[in-house]
């Protein structure tokens, strides 16, 4: 009877273990990370009799954790990929309508201001008109600003994000590195009994972690695991932590690298973190925030500059050439702030340089790394975006010099220069913020043109003068106004006469013309045959007294004696011939080689982040999936079933009862024995 007790009794206690089992995996059916347990039921070795052996009943064995190793990987690779793309949509996303949004972009408001301007040529003397020209200027100015304020925001949004997701990611390699240590002392492991709680919280600190970067988990004695970045860089050895950190960039102090402090050692592993959440926001900064500063930045400066330029040749209601327009895009200030000197540059840290834009129609949106080498005086320029060296040589000594590119010249004032130091040349990156406007009253918009040309009372010819074009009224070289501009309110060298002659009555086909002027200016004399077009004048800031900075074109045939005159445009306040090249802006072609307008650039720049928006929600879809089939291939095996497990309980409750109608039976028939001796 106690053989048919004890097998009872092994039935009631393995199957109570069954039921507990059971019943603990349908609680935590919707705890994150937990795995299915199940018992592993073993038949006790029987008694051998010459019959035979007979059985003495079952021992549980095992409580055994069902996880595929395999699908836990992949659900972490993908929850790493899907953890990037959740990131860079989100911040591309705000991004895409920040700059698409009919309030928030610049387009209406370009289009606004040029609209303004073609308004005003229609009645160039009108204020009200002038001061809408102003209104809608200011309004892409704010329009500038405004841009460049949000891109700041979303830059330290991006910055307090990395902060709070490294220290996530410390608490979660703090939590492995504990979880290592209890695994390794939990009683029985040595005879393979697992922990299996904490095995299932080691595992989703693990997933959580690759949500937020890329790791490599590698299986180590005592089931314990290391994990390291994709590079092999380690974050947890045993149980140990390794500390995640930020710190600002030596090359750009506005963003943040990331670092790992390990062993005594700080080292910058910017270029280590990909995938997750950390890898997403530094694929934002670098592939799309960092490029629409710059190209927004590029577009600022192509605006300011050509519209500056067009202003300054023109003149105001009160007969005063035009001045600057927006700010001076090369102000010293300004240009000396495109240049950053790297934060590990060594001692005395004095070199001063500075960044000149030289042509906006060429200016390229961009970023150049300048690095010294040798004695200091080797250098190389690198572009960020390909890493090539686009530009290099040596440093005159003394050091001042320049180093042209195309749009803009980097000027080495002074200071001391060792090997490895670098400097971060960004021409366009703060042109945004630094936009602003210069003309502050109605009259000082200069609408006119400065010169005018008239024809001869006593010309007979066929010959016609255009109104001219005017080039600049300053020397491109110096900066100093032109001869001819030097005294406010006239043509200081004029009025310029040009006079036609036949100097062979029997050639009245072969003549010459002559410009005379006063004040010093040099008088020529041109032949050409009657008939040809006539440009009067050079448009080479080189060629001397050729170069008034204007020009004019002569058409027809002119006759012997015919004159014209060229003079200042006194009492010109309704001139529109300025307002009508100012207006024109707003279609030419004065971006990228001339090849855009400021409006295309700017939809370049849309178009560009909406479609690297468009592109990140396809990777996000296909991440998503990809989580989902890896999330339900690791459920299928780890996951609570509560149908199945209702089905167990049943199953193991028979069984139980069926255990205790065997102790039942055996101890009826150890009473009937009794009452046989009685």
């Amino acid at each position: 009877m106690a053989g048919l007790i004890g097998i009872g009794l092994t039935g009631i206690l393995g199957h109570q273990s069954a039921l507990n089992t059971t019943g603990n995996n349908i609680t935590n059916a919707n705890t994150p990370g937990y795995s299915r347990q199940e018992v592993v039921f073993e038949t006790q070795q029987g008694n051998r009799t010459g019959a035979g052996t007979i059985g003495t009943g079952v021992s549980v064995i095992d409580i055994r954790r069902l996880a595929n190793e395999f699908l836990v990987q992949q659900v972490r690779e993908d929850s790493t990929l899907t953890g990037e793309q959740q990131t860079l949509n989100s911040e591309l996303r705000r991004l895409d309508n920040l700059l698409g949004g009919e309030t928030t972009g610049l387009n209406n408001a370009l289009n606004n201001f040029f609209a303004s301007l073609q308004n005003a040529a229609e009645d160039s003397a009108s204020l009200p008109q002038r001061q809408l020209v102003l209104s809608e200027a200011k309004q892409v100015v704010n329009r500038f600003q405004s841009l460049s304020q949000e891109f700041i925001q979303q830059r330290e949004s991006v910055k307090t994000q990395m902060q709070q997701g490294v220290k996530d990611a410390n608490t979660l390699l703090k939590s492995i590195a504990d979880l290592n240590l209890a695994i390794s002392e939990s009683p029985g492991l040595a005879q393979g009994r697992m922990p299996n709680e904490l095995l299932d919280q080691r595992d989703e600190k693990l997933r959580q972690l690759s949500e937020l970067v890329n790791i490599r988990v590698t299986e180590t004695e005592g089931s314990q695991v290391n994990v390291s970045l994709s590079n092999g860089l380690s974050l947890v050895v045993g149980n140990n932590a390794a500390q995640l950190g930020t710190r600002n960039n030596a090359e750009d102090l506005t963003r943040l690298e990331f670092t790992l402090s390990t062993g005594g050692r700080t080292l910058n592993i910017d270029e280590q973190i990909t995938g997750g959440k950390l890898g997403g926001l530094r694929r934002f900064d670098d592939e799309a925030l960092k490029p629409a500063f710059d190209e927004l930045g590029r577009i600022a400066i192509g605006l300011a500059a050509s519209v500056n330029h067009q202003h300054e040749i023109g003149m105001d209601l009160e007969g005063d050439l035009g001045g600057l327009f927006f700010n001076d895009i090369n102000d010293l200030a300004v240009q000396r702030s495109r240049v950053v000197a790297n934060a590990n540059n060594q001692l005395p840290k004095d070199g001063q340089l500075a960044v000149e834009i030289t042509d906006s129609t060429k200016l390229p949106a961009g970023s150049w790394i300048l690095q010294f080498s040798g004695d200091g005086s080797s250098f190389e320029l690198i572009d960020k975006a390909s890493g090539e060296v686009v530009n290099q040589g040596r440093l005159p000594n003394p050091v001042q010099s320049e180093i042209s590119m195309p749009g803009f010249n980097i000027r080495i004032e002074g200071g001391t220069f060792n090997a490895g130091d670098k400097y971060l040349i960004q021409p366009s990156r703060n042109a945004a913020e630094s936009m602003g406007l210069q003309v502050s009253r109605e009259e000082d918009l200069a609408f006119a043109s400065p010169i005018r040309a008239t024809s001869g009372d006593q010309n007979v010819g066929t010959a016609k003068i255009d109104q001219g074009t005017m080039l600049d009224v300053r020397n491109p070289f110096t900066g100093s106004l032109l001869p001819g501009f030097q005294t406010t309110g006239e043509l200081a060298n004029g009025p310029l006469t040009i006079t036609f002659d036949v100097p062979d009555p029997n050639n009245p086909n072969a003549m010459t013309y002559t410009v005379s002027g006063t004040s010093g200016f040099v008088s020529t004399t041109t032949a050409f045959n009657r008939g040809d077009n006539i440009t009067l004048f050079s448009d080479d800031p080189a060629a001397g007294a050729a170069y008034q900075g204007f020009q004019f074109k002569v058409t027809g045939k002119p006759a012997d004696g015919d004159t014209f005159e060229i003079d200042f445009n006194s009492n010109g306040v309704s001139d529109n011939r300025n307002a009508e090249r100012l207006a024109a802006l707003g279609t030419a072609n004065t971006l990228n080689g001339k090849s855009q307008s400021f409006t295309e650039g700017y939809a370049g720049l849309v178009e560009d982040i909406g479609v690297k928006t468009r592109q990140s929600q396809f990777d996000l879809s296909a991440g998503k999936t990809l989580l989902e089939q890896s999330t339900a291939q690791r459920e299928s095996v780890s996951g609570v079933n509560l149908d199945e497990e209702a089905g167990r309980l049943i199953q193991y409750q028979a069984a139980y009862n069926a255990s205790a109608q065997v102790i039942s039976v055996a101890q009826d028939l150890f009473n009937t024995l009794l009452q046989t001796f009685r």
